[in-house]
């Protein structure tokens, strides 16, 4: 009930009204789950645009994947996180030999959960595409059939920039891609969710790679 009311009275108007949102391609937004959303991160501003694309009735079943270190570093943000937002907590640093941070997302995608996903692990600067990590294409490797929608966000890293606390109303293109699945190499895979996504950064004719 919380994260419907925080959703209802403060995420949407937030980001229908005082940003405004473009979204191209809409009708390949994943309606059901289990699925994973992939995109490119620039700003705070950016799960919480994602999750309002995605179905309202999926709410409960929308986890984004953030590092434990930072959104559990105290216990305000830690609830938040984790009661509001509904996060999976992943460890950036792996300190036992048999520890499998990726296990958590495996099991809510077989509980047909919808997975946000940030493959370049931080926020970057302003309306600059990072480098990928490998990490979705090992939860990929592990969940073959599960469809990944690329999804390309451009403003959102003016609008509210990493280190910036203070709004500033930026319009926010959203491009939504065809859905890929395990192309059999981690090598193929990548090239091909890096392509995909460079792709509709320049369906807006964004320099998103300088």
């Amino acid at each position: 009930m919380l994260q419907q009311l925080f959703f209802a009275l403060i995420v949407r108007p937030l980001v229908l009204i005082v940003i405004g949102l473009n979204i191209r391609h809409r009708e390949r937004i994943p309606l059901k789950g289990p699925a994973i959303v992939v995109s490119n991160h620039n700003s705070h501003l950016d799960t919480l645009v994602l999750m309002t694309l995605l179905p309202w009735p999926m709410l409960r079943q929308l986890r984004p994947v953030a590092a434990k270190d930072y959104f559990l570093r105290n216990r305000i943000l830690a609830w938040f996180a984790l009661h509001i937002m509904h996060i999976i907590p992943l460890e950036r640093e792996i300190l036992g030999r048999h520890q499998d941070p990726l296990a958590p997302c495996s099991e809510a995608l077989k509980n047909g959960d919808i997975l946000i996903l940030f493959p370049e692990g931080s926020r970057g600067d302003p309306e600059q595409m990072g480098k990928f990590k490998t990490g979705i294409a090992h939860l990929a490797k592990r969940n073959p059939d599960v469809p990944i929608a690329p999804i390309f966000l451009h403003g959102l890293g003016k609008a509210l920039p990493k280190g910036e606390a203070l709004l500033v109303p930026f319009f926010c293109d959203v491009f939504v891609g065809k859905p890929l699945q395990w192309a059999g190499d981690k090598a193929n895979f990548m090239t091909s969710l890096e392509s995909a996504i460079k792709a509709l950064a320049e369906e807006g004719h964004r320099p998103a790679w300088e």
